[in-house]
């Protein structure tokens, strides 16, 4: 394995200015970073994550703490996680807050006090302030959300663009009067609210507060909101799903009145299902590989201070569900 001595010899530089480029010291210039880069490249070198992890007294397992582990987007991401760990050579400790910000804190200081390597986090909490006494010496990178009042590492979808994108094409369908359906009023939420409103505003279509409807977790839930839309005296023609727990749980419920479906994230079967669905497609093992990518670079080069939050773009994967039918039954 290469040394940073034969770094800093192949780039013509010295130890502490490949230390300074691990550190992404902005003072670096270009010419050089470039230079050391490429040496990086060809000697293949890797710092040692491990030895770096065993010197600061933590155990080789990172902890994951997401809102639920049963729905598919988070699975995804853990998925994800656990496969760029076992190529560090860890193991991924992973718990749930059951959707409840109440118990975030304490679920998640619990999981720092056990001494692990690092911190990969889905908050429902709206601000993670709780964290400070953790986040000089624990590395912690956030994922589908983006910290809040708090410095750190993020990873999350386009929810504003995805859901301009998803509504724009119901529009481009012929849908007029298009409903939006999701759970909890969330950060992500929100932001696939606006995207939302911003299409409908772009084809002069004003807001219609009676089309947008919360707190849709389950079938019983779902089938109560698609009653009450259709019982409005202009009902809409097609459902915007803002994530996939709640477009699971319409499925039945617009099958039966032929109302068209996009969902905020794929789901297990959509593409199996008559209509096959069409979804806004999040890719949250892409986000899950950028966090612990980004996690385990940090537990590489401690002394890296600069702090990032990337927004990752979303697809739209076309299937049959949003064509409008002639009548809604």
């Amino acid at each position: 394995m290469a040394t940073m001595r034969e770094v800093a010899e192949l780039a013509r530089v010295s130890l502490k200015t490949v230390s300074r480029v691990f550190n992404d010291d902005p003072h670096v210039l270009p010419e050089t970073r470039a230079r050391v880069e490429a040496a990086l490249r060809e000697l293949n070198y890797t710092p040692n994550t491990l030895a770096t992890t065993f010197r600061a007294g933590r155990v080789p397992i990172i902890g994951l703490v997401v809102p639920d582990l049963v729905d598919p987007y988070f699975a995804a991401i853990a998925k994800a996680v656990g496969a760029v760990a076992e190529a560090h050579g860890m193991a991924v400790s992973v718990t749930s807050t059951g959707d409840d910000a109440d118990r975030e804190p304490q679920i998640v200081t619990a999981t720092l006090g056990r001494s692990l390597s690092g911190l990969i986090l889905a908050p429902v909490t709206t601000e993670q302030s709780y964290l400070r006494p953790w986040s000089d010496r624990t590395p912690i990178v956030f994922v589908d959300r983006a910290p809040a009042k708090i410095t750190a590492d993020s990873f999350t979808q386009d929810d504003h663009g995805g859901a301009l994108v998803a509504t724009e094409h119901l529009l481009g369908h012929g849908h007029r009067r298009i409903a939006f359906v999701g759970d909890a009023l969330t950060k992500p939420t929100v932001h696939r609210l606006e995207g939302y409103h911003a299409a409908l505003e772009r084809h002069g279509i004003g807001r219609d507060d009676d089309l947008v409807v919360l707190d849709v977790w389950d079938r019983p839930s779902a089938a109560e909101a698609v009653a009450a839309l259709r019982a409005l005296d202009e009902p809409p023609t097609a459902v915007f799903s803002s994530n996939d727990r709640a477009s699971m749980a319409l499925v039945p419920a617009v099958r039966e009145t032929g109302l068209a479906l996009l969902s905020f994230g794929d789901f297990p079967m959509a593409d199996l299902l008559e209509p096959a669905v069409t979804v806004i497609d999040q890719d949250p093992g892409t986000l899950g590989t950028l966090a612990a990518e980004r996690l385990f670079d940090r537990l590489a080069n401690p002394g890296k201070r600069f702090r990032r939050r990337t927004v990752v773009p979303v697809s739209l994967v076309e299937r049959e569900s949003c064509r409008r039918t002639s009548t809604v039954v």
